[in-house]
């Protein structure tokens, strides 16, 4: 099962769906999948918030391009009103492959309240979640790629501490 946890099995994942935009802020969580990215031909483009990478995300979106948006779960609090008034509500589909900091009260102090909450807030507002073991990884990007299809909405796959190593 060891395969399953690499940036590499992952980007294959998301490539063979189709997603072709990559963009987001780094997270130590997700950092495999984001050195494939710097690799591929792919690519991966930085951001220096995350409410800029879901804009960047719809914009490749607009321009037929299939996004996909990285980060740090801490960083939901920043994108929050970018996916309900914008990705929500113009029907703008993007995966967000979140690092799941503060997962069962298990991280820094400054990660246990968004830990606690952030899978509830997308549920709240409407963006379908999953939090994948390692071994359902590339099952999830196969939910999520559904979603965004048929529903065109973001759909969030959480990223355990340990399900994407290198």
């Amino acid at each position: 099962m060891a395969l399953l946890r690499t940036g590499s099995v992952c980007l294959e994942a998301l490539k063979s769906r189709g997603f072709n935009f990559f963009t987001g802020v780094a997270d130590s969580t997700i950092s495999s999948l984001i050195e494939e990215l710097y690799q591929d031909p792919a690519g991966y483009v930085a951001a220096v918030r995350e409410d800029l990478a879901v804009g960047m995300a719809a914009g490749a979106y607009l321009a037929g391009r299939w996004p996909c948006v990285l980060m740090q779960n801490s960083g939901l609090g920043y994108c929050l009103n970018a996916l309900t008034s914008l990705n929500l509500i113009y029907r703008i589909p993007s995966l967000l492959i979140v690092g799941y900091r503060g997962y069962q009260g298990n991280d820094a102090p400054e990660h246990l309240v968004m830990g606690a909450h952030c899978t509830a807030l997308l549920e709240e507002v409407g963006i379908p979640v999953q939090v994948p073991e390692p071994d359902q990884l590339v099952s999830a990007i196969g939910w999520a790629d559904k979603v965004l299809r048929d529903r065109r909405i973001p759909a969030a796959v959480f990223i355990k501490p340990g399900v994407m190593e290198k």
